[in-house]
Order: structure tokens, then sequence, then C-alpha cells
């Protein structure tokens, strides 16, 4: 009985092994680079001991060893480390946010050079950002208790009813530049000077400028028919083959007629169209308007009508059950459904979320990007600091300003003080403009005079302080910048279509590019990096690359781009911003042509844009249909503002501040060589990789550099460009041929007359080498025809001889033996030439 009992006991004890066993959780071992939790659950090995539990059983933080923060990091109150720096800025990086903490913040002193918000965060911004117009503290003090002299406007400046300050110049000069209409009330007529043309707006412009061709008055009144005697309007002008002629007179390209954009000034190019008819991957709404194919039964209402969304069938909801095998997010769709997880996690297998690294978006932070689990951190550069308010990296130390050309002049906006003065005046069509902020130098291109100016920013109002430095072979100089390490300055040509280079006095320039180009516009330069860009709005617009000495060139934006009027660098965020007037977009691309991103598309605010600059989180561009300057947020395109209009078309503009152009190390002098041990030219080479020249060397368009790479030498065959675009190379061949060829001939002709001139002669009535035996009657003859040369000796004997000439001795030359017939002895003698050369 016990037996039996003891097999039913063994039996029991294995079935509950068997069932126990069954029971039992079986796991899939984790792959390579991951922490196997103790529920199964595999995660990131880096998150293992960070102070978070990721495998929800918290068996990922065991076993920890005790973590001692560095001198630069904050240890949180739950042993995790952060730097020192994120320390009450605003935003918790602890987990347990002990880094904001009343009881850390509170205990906070700012520097001398900050200045405390107060209150409960103790937040610290710069001192300079005190009074200046901006929220920079969340509670605002550091705009409270400003004195009104702190708001005033400088001396000798008008304060307009905004509180803007434009100098005195702005007032009453026909142009509302407060924005109010301040600066223009209560103003009597003007009147114009002795040598000024009065427009009938009452503007003022020089008498010279009347009646040139050249509209200058707003209202162009000063090339009005009636005084320029201008009897028949001009005839327009007719379009090349492939373009529209509008019916105001421009032409455009003919693919642009009924594109949906109106391009002529008067839309006649979208006049008289045929209806719209939907591509075949779109969904035409019942209004006539197309949608893309996807939006449709999208249960979003993307016709005007609705007519997208009529007759679609819902299906089954997949995340009602298990929430779809999702581990955070399910989404249910029309067909189907699809897992998506929270904010700084992507899907690794469709369904499991893992950290992302946000800092791979350029434009995740204004600067700089510190990434970490389930989130990131933004940072600045040195000489930038975050606002609290904005995150935003701001400037720390002098207001920077605007500088804009407005054809007849160059004006300055303070960005801070909001300041509104003006920089040169009476100039033709400035059209360009740069500048060098550590000589306080500015640069620009007068595209009526075709030339390029200099003059340092504080002198250049007086004109016998502007310098010439560019006045040949310019045809339309319409882009202009400057290299203000190396202190060179390079500009495009559209007439000649070249992009050249020079000196920053101009007295050595070279063209560096001449080829594939249609109509160069803008350019920038990277002096650090040796690289420089440009925008083309030909017919095949585009936007390339290219060293600042002219080598590896490269296109970086050839695709939805049609007119690239102007291109602007962010060195900071390595990006290259444009604008397109055509399309009517502001764009942003990485400088390697990647991470291309539309920021605003406005035909309102970006009616016909022609130059743009970019600075801390702002872009600003200048726009000649609306004759203003806008601003917006470089990362968002959101917050489009207006700093200033009713401008005289407005063209190029720049910021001046020091963080604008970064200091970097002068190539070309570093050794003990002075210009790198050039002879002319030494251009910053492109840092392609760690072993790339640092400079090279470049000569006049007509020379070319010697086998010691420095000299120059005259071109040979080779090829080399001339600054109106014409390749000699094969004239390299064929002048030296046809010089050749005509100094033999001119020797040939020189010879033969020259011979003709020296032939001698000698006559041999009974030749030296006949022997007769009647010596009496031998005669000898030796002259030079023409004229008597040498001397006459008498005859040695006998008074029936004739005398012989005796030729002076020295040089060569070729005579005629003339053997004269003779009757001696029965045997008769010829006549006969034989050269003789002496």
């Amino acid at each position: 009985m016990w037996t039996e009992i003891g097999k039913l006991m063994i039996l029991h004890v294995l079935l509950m092994e068997v069932h126990s066993t069954r029971g039992s959780h079986t796991y899939t071992d984790c792959e390579t680079g991951q922490f196997q939790c103790k529920n199964g659950r595999c995660i990131p090995t880096l998150w293992r001991c960070d102070d978070d539990d990721d495998c929800s059983d918290n068996s990922d933080e065991e076993n920890c060893a005790k973590k001692t923060c560095a001198t630069t990091d904050f240890a949180c109150n739950n042993g995790q480390c952060v730097p020192q720096r994120w320390r009450c800025d605003g935003e918790p990086e602890c987990a347990d946010g002990s880094d904001e903490a009343d009881a850390t913040c509170s205990r906070q002193t700012c520097p001398p050079e900050k200045f405390d918000c107060g209150g409960s965060a103790s937040k610290c911004v710069s001192l300079s950002w005190r009074c200046d117009g901006e929220r920079d503290c969340e509670n605002g003090a550091d705009e409270d208790q400003c004195s009104a002299d702190a708001k005033a406007c400088p001396a000798k400046e008008f304060q307009c009813r905004n509180r803007k300050c434009v100098a005195p110049i702005f007032v009453c000069d026909g142009d509302d530049d407060c924005g109010d209409g301040s600066d223009e009330e209560k103003c009597s007529i003007s009147t114009c000077g002795p040598h000024e043309f009065r427009c009938n707006d009452s503007e003022c412009i020089p008498a010279l400028w009347s009646c040139d061709g050249d509209p200058d008055c707003r209202d162009k009144s000063d090339e009005s028919m009636e005084r320029c005697s201008r009897r028949t309007e001009p005839q327009k002008p007719r379009c090349p083959a492939g373009e529209f002629q509008c019916g105001s007179g421009e032409c455009v390209q003919q693919n642009w007629k009924c594109d949906g954009d109106a391009d002529c000034k008067d839309k006649s190019d979208e006049a008289h169209c045929a209806l719209l008819t939907c591509r075949p991957d779109e969904f035409q709404c019942g209004d006539g308007s197309c949608i893309h194919g996807t939006k449709q039964c999208n249960r979003l209402h993307d016709c005007p009508d609705f007519s997208d969304e009529a007759g679609c069938i819902n299906g089954v909801n997949e995340c009602a059950e298990n929430n779809g095998g999702c581990s955070h997010i399910c989404r249910d769709r029309r067909i189907g459904y699809e897992c998506d997880c929270p904010s700084g996690y992507k899907l690794m297998d469709n369904k499991t979320c893992e950290d992302i690294d946000e800092c791979e978006n350029p434009d995740a932070c204004s600067q700089i990007c510190v990434n970490y689990k389930g989130d990131h951190k933004c940072e600045c550069h040195e000489g930038y600091e975050m606002d609290p308010s904005t995150k935003a990296c701001k400037a720390v130390g002098k207001s920077p300003y605007l500088m804009f050309t407005n054809r007849h002049e160059i004006r300055r906006i303070d960005l801070v003080k909001n300041d509104y003065t003006q920089v040169v005046p009476t100039l033709k069509n400035a059209v360009a403009l740069d500048v060098d902020v550590t000589t306080n130098k500015m640069y620009w291109c007068d595209l009526y005079h075709r030339k390029i100016y200099s003059a340092y920013i504080n002198k250049a109002s007086d004109s016998s302080e502007q310098v010439t430095l560019i006045e040949t072979a310019l045809s339309s100089p319409e882009g202009l910048a400057v290299d203000w390490v190396h202190k060179n300055i390079y500009w495009t040509d559209s007439g000649d279509k070249t992009i050249s280079v020079a000196t920053g006095d101009g007295k050595k320039r070279r063209v560096l590019i001449a080829t594939e180009l249609s109509e160069p516009r803008a350019i920038a330069v990277d002096p650090r990096q040796g690289f420089m860009y440009w925008s083309d709005w030909g017919t095949r617009a585009k936007i390339e690359k290219a060293g600042m000495n002219g080598v590896d060139r490269q296109v970086l934006v050839s695709e939805r781009i049609e007119w690239p009027n102007g291109i602007s660098l962010d060195l900071s965020s390595r990006r290259l911003y444009w604008v397109d007037s055509k399309l009517h977009l502001l764009s942003s691309v990485d400088l390697n042509g990647d991470n291309r991103k539309v920021l605003l598309s406005s035909q309102d605010h970006l009616g016909h844009p022609f130059a743009l600059t970019v600075f801390e989180d702002l872009v600003y561009w200048t726009d000649l249909e609306a004759a203003a300057i806008y601003s917006a947020n470089r990362l968002t395109g959101h917050n489009v503002a207006k700093l200033a209009e009713h401008l005289n078309n407005p063209l190029d503009v720049v910021v001046f501040h020091e963080l604008r152009q970064p200091k970097a190390p002068d190539s070309c002098n570093i050794g003990s060589l002075p210009n790198g041990g050039c002879e002319y030219l030494c251009l910053k080479a492109p840092q392609i990789t760690d072993h790339s020249p640092k400079y090279t060397c470049a000569c006049p368009d007509d020379m070319e550099l010697g086998p010691d790479m420095r000299r120059c030498v005259i071109a040979g065959n080779d090829h080399y460009l001339l600054g109106n675009n014409i390749t000699v190379a094969i004239l390299g061949i064929v002048i030296p041929i046809v010089v050749i060829g005509l100094l033999c001939t001119a020797g040939y002709l020189v010879w033969r007359n020259w011979r003709r001139k020296n032939t001698k002669s000698m006559n041999f009535d009974n030749p030296v080498y006949r022997k007769t035996t009647e010596d009496d009657d031998d005669e000898i003859h030796i002259g030079r025809t023409g004229e008597s040369v040498g001397h006459i000796y008498p005859a040695v004997s006998g008074s029936g001889r004739q005398p012989f000439i005796a030729l002076p001795l020295g040089g060569s030359r070729v005579f005629s033996f003339i053997f004269s017939p003779v009757e001696s002895k029965g045997v008769r003698s010829k006549r006969l030439p034989i050269p003789l050369i002496l």
C-alpha cells in the first residue's frame, strides 16, 4: 500500500514540475548591444545604470556602481549627473527634477556681467539685454523701471510716435520711415537745391539724373515724356523664342504661361488659360481644384467643398484590441493601423519604440544640440546666450544692425535700439553690399557706374572718403562678398557671366569661373572652410559652390528652383538660405546640398524677394514688390514681421556684427613668407580633407603659375581666361604660326633686296686659270655695280694696263665673276658668271 502511495506522490511531483515548466516564460536572447531585463524585455545597453527604470521592473538599475559626478557636473538627488551649466536653466534634466528645484535655484547668484531676473526662479540674463525692448526674463524684470532716457532716441535723431528712432535726414523726405507716418507730418513743401531736380512727389535727386534713360524718382517724373521730349513710347522689345511677351512688355519663360502663378506685372501670362485639369496622381475637388490623391478619404477636409471625404467607408479599428500590439501609441487608419511613439522615441520594429536622436534634425536647436534619452538639450556657441524666455541664442555685446541698399543710398537699422540712419547718400544704383566688421569697412557695387567702391563706415557719407576699387572690365556686377579673413573681395558679373576675385585694394584681380554660368547673381563665402557659394537664375537655375580659388565646383540645388535671387550663409548652423522670387519661397539646405527645407511659402511676404541675411534665430530679406524689409524665424518661418517699408527699391541687405564673421587664421600669412610666397594672389583653398592645402597661388588672367607654383609666367598654349569670357587656347596655337610665317616672308624680302644692292662682278678677259702666251693683253676688272668702292692703284707695269680696284676686307659679300670673251691664240673665252664670296 505504501508502495502505491509512494508512486502516486512521485507522479504528483513530476506533474507539478511539468506544470511549472509549462507555466514559465521562455525568453528570447537579446541582440548585441542590448540588455535583457528580468521580465524578458530588451533595452539598449546604454540605458543600463542611467538612473532611469527602462525595464519597468527596475532590473536595469540593479547592482550599479555608485556614481561620483565630475566637478563640471551637477549631482542630482537620484545620483544622476548632468552638466553644471544645465542647472537652473528652466528645463529639468534630472529625472527627479532636482536641478530645477527651488532649494537648488534659490541659492543661485548672478555674476556681475549678468542681470538677476529675481523671483523664485533666480534667472540670470546678459546685462546687455537690459532695457532693449525685449522681455528676456520670464517675469519681464529686465524691462521694468527703464527710465525714459533709456528709451529715448540719441541726440540729433527724430523720435517717432511708436518710439522708433530715425535720422533727421529721413524726416519730411516723402518716405514713411517711422511706419506710423509721424516723420512726414507737419512738413512744408520741400525745395530742392540748385543742382537738384524736384520730382512730382517732392523727392529731390541730382539734376544730372534727369532724362538719363533711368527713372530715379519713385514716380518716374524725371524721365517723363513731357520733360525729356519723348514723343512716342519706345516700342516694346520682342521676346526671343521660348519666351512669352507680357502685355506690359517684359519677357518670361514660355512654360510659365498658364502655370497658375502670375509672373507678368499685368498678369497677362495667366489670362485666357484653359480650365485646369488634375494630374493622374491627384484628386479633383468638386470646385475644380486639385489635391494629392493620398489626401482623399483621410478623414480630413482638404477640398474647400469637402468633396474629398464624400462616399468614404470607415474600416475596422484594429487598435481597439490589445492596442494593436503597439508598445505605446496605436493609430487607426482608413485601411489598417500604425504604431506610433511619444516625443523623443521612434519605432524600431514597427511596434516597439526606442530613443531617437533629435539632433539629427539640423533645426532642432538654435545652435548646438545635445541628445539624451527621450529628449535633447539646446546650447549656444561662444558669444551667444540662451534667452530663457524664447530659448533662442542671442548675441552678447554690441547691438547688431542691418545695412541695406535703397538704390540711391545705403541705410542702417539698429536691431535693438531701432535707430534708423543714413550711411551713404546720393548713389546712382547701389545693388550689392557687404562689410568687413574687423576693419569697419563697407563695399558696394554701383550698377549704373559699373564700379566697385569701398569706404570706412563712419566716413562713408563723405564722397571724398569713398575709394574706387574696380572700375574696368565690369559689365553688370550684381553680387558681392568679402573674405574678412584673407582680405579679398569676390563678385558676380551677369553681363560677362563670370565670377572674379580681387585683393581688398582692387590692385590684383582674376576671373575664377567663366564657364556654364547664365545669370550669376548672389554670392557668399566661408573663409574658414575655403568655399564660395553663388546663385544662378538663368534658364537652368541652380545654386553652386566651389573653392575660393575656383576649384572643386559642384551643384548644391538644381531642382524646384527658378529665380534664386539671394543667398546667405549661417555658419553657426552650417546651412545656406535662399529666396526664390518666382516660386515665392524661403528655403534652406545644409552646405552639402542635403536636408533641404522650405521655411516660408507666401506670395504676400515673398512677392519679389531680392536678397537676404541671417543672424541669431532670424532671417531678414528685402522685397521689391512690397518695397519693404521682412524678418522671420529661420528655423520655422513663423513670426513674419515688417522692419521697414515705403522704401525705394530695397536690394541687398547684410547684418553688421562680429559674430557674423567668426575669427579664423589667415592661411596666407601663417608662415614666414608674406602672402604665402605668392607673387600675385593668395587664395584660400577648399578644406575637403585634413590633407587639403591651406591656400593656392593665382596669377592674372593672361598669365599662369610657373613650375614653382608661386611665380607667374606668360601663359603658353594652355587654356586661360580673359575678363570677357574668351578662351585663347586656339589663339595660342594659331597666332605663333602666323607670326613665324610673317617673319619668314619679311626676312626673305629683306634678304632679296640686300642681295640686289650688294652684287659684285669681276670681268676676267683672260681668267687666272687659263694659260696664254700673250700676257700683255690680259685684263682684270673688279668693280661694284653702280658705285665705286675701294681704292684705285696704278698699273704695275705697262702703259696699256688698266688700274684695278682693291676691295676693303671684312664681311662676307657675294660677287659675280664675269669672264669676257677674248681672242687669244685661237682660243675663244666665254663670259660666265661665277659667285665669289669675299
